[in-house]
């Protein structure tokens, strides 16, 4: 959760009862509760509208879809399943070697560098 371990919490929890107080603390944390529904609510019907403004194409969309690393990543795997698809019925060639003769220079290819 956030990168948050079980010691970082009770330092929070331990600051927050120095700082407002045992008597307050249920009241804030009540608050912050409330706060948090708002936006699950607010983030649900955000989501909703653009489904509904996107059509049945879109049907399936969440949020975290248009995160622009989300997307690449997403395009980027389905590029790697279908280049694998097309090259699962072929075989790869096997590269052409052969010792260089005695003197020989091994091949340059004056564009590469």
């Amino acid at each position: 959760m956030f990168g948050i371990g079980l010691p970082e919490l009770a330092v929070i929890a331990f600051v927050a009862v120095v700082v407002f107080g045992p008597d307050r603390l249920p009241e804030l944390a009540k608050q912050a509760a409330g706060i948090i529904k708002q936006l699950r609510a607010f983030s649900n019907t955000a989501r909703d509208n653009l489904r509904e403004e996107l059509g049945p194409e879109f049907a399936d969309l969440e949020l975290r879809d248009l995160d622009p690393r989300e997307l690449v990543r997403k395009h980027l795997l389905e590029a790697m399943d279908d280049e694998e698809k097309e090259n699962a019925g072929e075989t790869p060639a096997a590269p052409v070697s052969r010792p260089l003769a005695e003197g020989e220079l091994p091949p340059y290819d004056p564009e590469a560098t």
